[in-house]
């Protein structure tokens, strides 16, 4: 093994085993550079106005496809995974319904936390990098690059799988100017002839491969800024107030998810307490004080209070 090569597959290994140390269930490496296949796939979905209103997935096209826009002389894209698959969930009888991963703390903060100390790790191993950390807060494809660093498929419910874990896990990602040895060829998707994801979907906002934001119950009660949720989808959305976990509650791989260990995304006493007539009372101060620090933040509880009376009114 030459010189070069040999360096590469010690950084990566270092880079592995100090993401595992840090609490990230899964860490691939993968090349940085054009995602062709991806852009195609992409510019489809969103010619048809799949995405609804989430103009944002618009803008920066080139450098959703190429990292290297994003970061000078990129070479590498390090990938993890971070459970949040809980040990103890929501009561659901007489209650609304919270997306799992936005029952504790907002996972950008803890996660980006846990990145930048990795990316120190690796600094201090090889020196100043130009590098730049990311978890779903800029034009990155997520699920594209954890998918070429080897760390599963892209279902038919669009999100990730891993064999091993399931679903429930957060994506994020450091790109930087350093070689690397870099993960095999992406894993062929494992869903066979499964199609319990779009059958279980109860507004039908799912293809096989293909999701229509603008039916997706996670999309509209959380990312739509309407007045007004959809009047011809009231009865279909089975209690959901803040996202959905429909697709994956119903994904055979999720037999393997195992809860995750993190105290900041655990349940607090006071929203274990919450039923129906708590939330239709809801208020403001009852709101900020329910989900300080909480990715519900990002509904806000203008959207939030227009969720929960969407299904009551």
């Amino acid at each position: 093994m030459s010189s070069p090569l040999r360096q590469a597959v010690h950084l990566a290994d270092f880079v592995k085993s100090q993401a595992l140390k840090l609490g990230f269930s899964e860490c691939g490496i993968s090349q940085a550079g054009f995602l062709e296949e991806a852009k195609q796939k992409m510019e489809n979905w969103l010619a048809d106005g799949l995405n609804g209103e989430m103009a944002y997935l618009e803008k920066n096209r080139e450098k959703r496809y190429d990292p290297r826009l994003l970061v000078e002389n990129a070479k590498s894209v390090i990938s993890v995974l971070f459970n949040y698959y809980p040990g103890e969930k929501l009561e659901t009888t007489d209650n609304f319904r919270l997306s799992k991963y936005a029952y504790g703390k907002d996972y950008h903060y803890i996660i980006k936390d846990k990145l930048q100390k990795l990316l120190r790790q690796i600094e201090e191993k090889t020196g100043k990098r130009k590098a730049r950390v990311f978890v779903d807060s800029a034009p990155v494809l997520d699920r594209t690059w954890a998918q070429k660093s080897g760390l599963g498929f892209i279902g038919k419910n669009t999100l990730l799988i891993n064999r091993k874990r399931g679903s429930f896990f957060f994506i994020g990602h450091i790109i930087l100017d350093l070689e690397l040895e870099y993960a095999p060829d992406s894993p062929a998707a494992y869903c066979g002839s499964c199609t319990r994801c779009i059958e279980a979907c109860p507004t039908g906002a799912l293809e096989v491969y293909r999701l229509d934001a603008r039916k997706c119950i996670s999309y509209l009660t959380i990312e739509y800024r309407g007045d007004a949720l959809p009047q011809e989808l009231k009865t279909k959305f089975n209690d959901w107030i803040f996202g959905c976990d429909i697709c994956q509650d119903v994904c055979p791989w999720n037999r393997f998810s195992q809860p995750h260990d993190e105290l900041l995304f655990k349940l607090t006493d006071e929203l274990k307490q919450m039923r129906k007539v708590d939330w239709k009372k809801l208020d403001k101060p009852k709101f900020r004080r329910l989900f300080k620090g909480s990715a519900v933040q990002r509904t806000g509880f203008k959207g939030l209070k227009r969720n929960i009376d969407f299904l009551t009114d």
